[in-house]
């Protein structure tokens, strides 16, 4: 227990203190007047409180991630503990507010157009295609286990569950911003954060106590720490889904100073909400071998929902239920919003700076277009959905975390917040995929040494790039100022 409540110490010192740093290195400046209001289209554009947009941003981010994630990452044991901690604060978040503030800095731009202007035209294609495909496979994996839930605990069959969640779908992803995201959705961020607090409060009188800190992998399965541990639990330690979400409310933003509340700010508490479910499925169950038979039996879901109703009794798990069913689909509900904003940008070629609000019948088509093979993936295995959601997932942080290292560097300001997790991050991607059995599924040793391959490569393009701009900082010539 006193692991679990030190971390979570840790998660807040890095909202006060290193978000600060964070800020203070991007630079702020409350004078620049913001998208909402230079691009006010009364659709996708449209000013908002800070408090309302950080509780929207971290229903968006949220939803079943730093849940299901969490549970699973359990496996491995205390250990998880670390990744959530350092990852979130030192990746995660920072990835949260550059991918936000970026935005805010190119009127509202969607996250494949930021990563074009920084990392290449070409290197933008493949990212479009990758953050279209990552917001069905989310839309698809996050209505998955809402309606699996719903299967679960009423008399509906999960194919009616899935019919009922893509039709409101349809609904809400056409509509204004402030129509049910900007009246609704801070409600339900509530009701999120609640469910978490009661949670952790229920911790303290579990029969088994939270283990604390062990470094040993205590998987059942003996599946390597690393670098699947990194993949597994994204939501609450860096997830690039963030990235394609922190632009919906890159446009409410009033000011720019309430960038670190709402994009920084609402990564900590997803941070601090894995915490409490991975701490739950830790000492809920007695061992990491009890956890792994639960979720054999009823899957994340059925995990879930046992902790819920025996930890907080009738009505809170009545509503702890409801929210781990009702919070998934918002989170999916903006996924599909948000693939709408990217082929709308994508599709678009004429001169989009007078920002108008799309017409009804594009979004329609553009929704459809999305939400058909979002609604079929959504009934296929959810344990086989989920390992490509996470990798694809995990590709999209670390390119933009490269997005965010080259923004900086161009502006010769501290790289190293965004350059170094986004090498870490390249190092977990690279191995991943050619060990895992949804990638090549080569032996471990063999995936370690192409992995490495890989991020000495891009080690080695990441340097090329910051000596060309020690070059372009030495040519420049120097513009006398006149004295005030």
């Amino acid at each position: 227990m006193l692991t679990f409540v030190a971390s979570i110490l840790f998660l807040l010192a890095g909202y006060f203190i290193y978000a600060k740093v964070v800020e203070r290195i991007f630079g702020i400046n409350d004078e620049n007047q913001t998208p909402a209001y230079s691009h006010n289209d009364g659709f996708d554009y449209e000013p908002m409180s800070w408090w309302r947009a950080s509780l929207i941003q971290l229903l968006n981010i949220a939803g079943l991630g730093p849940i299901f994630g969490a549970v699973m990452g359990a496996l491995y044991g205390p250990v998880a503990f670390i990744w959530i901690v350092i990852g979130c604060i030192f990746a995660g978040a920072v990835h949260d507010y550059f991918s936000g503030m970026m935005s805010v800095r190119h009127k509202g731009a969607q996250y494949p157009t930021i990563v074009g202007k920084y990392l290449g035209k070409n290197v933008a294609k493949v990212i479009n295609l990758l953050s279209i495909a990552l917001m069905i496979l989310v839309a698809a994996a996050f209505t998955a286990g809402p309606a699996e839930l719903i299967a679960q605990t009423t008399p509906l069959t999960f194919i009616t569950a899935l019919i009922i969640i893509f039709a409101y779908f349809l609904v809400a992803t056409m509509l204004p911003v402030h129509k049910i995201i900007g009246r609704i959705y801070p409600f339900l961020g509530a009701v999120l954060i609640f469910m978490a607090v009661s949670i952790g409060i229920g911790l303290f009188f579990f029969e088994n106590p939270v283990p604390n800190l062990t470094v040993s992998n205590l998987h059942p399965g003996e599946l390597p720490m690393w670098p699947l541990l990194m993949v597994t639990i994204s939501c609450g330690a860096i997830s690039g889904f963030h990235s394609t979400q922190s632009p919906i409310l890159a446009r409410t933003l009033k000011k720019e100073s309430e960038g670190r509340k709402v994009f920084y700010g609402a990564m900590i508490a997803e941070g601090i909400i894995a915490l409490i479910w991975a701490a739950a499925g830790m000492a809920f169950f007695g061992s990491t071998g009890g956890l792994q038979a639960a979720l054999d039996a009823g899957g994340p879901a059925g995990v879930v929902n046992e902790i819920s109703s025996t930890t907080l009794g009738t009505f809170g798990g009545i509503l702890a239920i409801l929210g781990v069913i009702i919070l998934p689909i918002t989170t999916g509900d903006t996924a599909l919003r948000s693939s709408r904003m990217m082929l709308s940008e994508l599709l678009t070629k004429k001169d989009t700076s007078a920002h108008a609000a799309p017409s009804k019948l594009k979004s329609g088509l553009i929704v459809l277009v999305v939400a058909v093979p979002a609604f079929y993936l959504s009934t296929i295995d959810y344990n086989f959905l989920w390992r490509y959601v996470g990798w694809s997932n995990q590709v999209v942080a670390t390119v933009m975390l490269w997005s965010g290292a080259m923004y900086l560097l161009q502006h010769q300001k501290f790289h190293w917040i965004c350059s170094i997790p986004a090498l870490f991050m390249t190092a977990v991607v690279s191995t991943y995929i050619f060990y895992a059995p949804e990638g090549f599924g080569l032996p471990y040793g063999v995936s370690m040494i192409i992995g490495g391959v890989i991020w000495l490569a891009v080690l080695g393009w990441f340097i090329i790039q910051v000596t060309r701009s020690k070059s372009v900082k030495r040519n420049r010539p120097v513009v006398a100022t006149e004295a005030s």
